[in-house]
């Protein structure tokens, strides 16, 4: 399998759950700016949103939305908890990895491109709102859903790495969330593989 990515993108979600299932893939990097891969080819005739992760099948399918990836990676290896079996479990994971992507990951879009201070204040207002609700879930819990690190854990911990790139500062129980699933070795792996931390 191959995952198209760029250094630090919502694309180190499915890396993380890669390499915590124990899944092997090759990494290909992405320039999102020209939207060309290494050897300068078009990235758009990869996956024609023009953005990561995209994860390329072996037999050649391609999957190009990373709550749909990481719930892909968790069921090769189901042994390992990433993504409940079918029930309200799974469910409780899939509404985290919608609210993350839609509540939390989008929010961040106008921080990242030429918007207006304003638009810049009110995106930092709505993350900080949203981080508030997820600090309160987070109460006496290790993870979103109680002991057992998920898929949605490893979307999360990206949202927390992005808000020390805006400098939002992280509510306590979000705090000590991030600082745990920092050490865990299958995240500073992926961190280590794409450069954002030194060995």
């Amino acid at each position: 399998m191959k995952l198209y990515y760029s250094p630090g993108a919502c694309s180190l979600s499915p890396h993380i759950v890669a390499n915590e299932a124990g899944i092997p893939i090759e990494l290909v990097k992405v320039d999102l700016k020209e939207h060309k891969l290494g050897d300068g080819s078009d990235f758009y005739k990869v996956n024609p949103k023009g953005y990561v992760p995209a994860l390329k099948l072996d037999d050649g399918n391609m999957l190009t939305e990373g709550p749909a990836i990481v719930q892909y990676l968790g069921d090769l290896k189901p042994e390992t908890g990433l993504i409940p079996a079918a029930g309200f479990g799974r469910y409780k994971v899939a509404e985290w990895l919608t609210f993350i992507n839609s509540e939390i990951h989008k929010s961040f879009a106008p921080l990242f491109g030429n918007a207006s201070d304003d638009a810049k204040a009110d995106a930092k207002a709505k993350i900080v709102k949203r981080f508030n609700y997820v600090n309160g879930e987070l109460a006496g819990k290790q993870f979103l859903t109680g002991d057992t690190f998920t898929v949605a854990d490893a979307y999360l911990f990206v949202m927390t790495t992005w808000s020390h790139h805006m400098k939002i500062e992280l509510p306590e129980n979000l705090r000590h969330f991030f600082q745990r699933v920092s050490k865990r070795p299958a995240v500073h792996k992926a961190m280590l593989e794409e450069g954002l931390v030194k060995a």
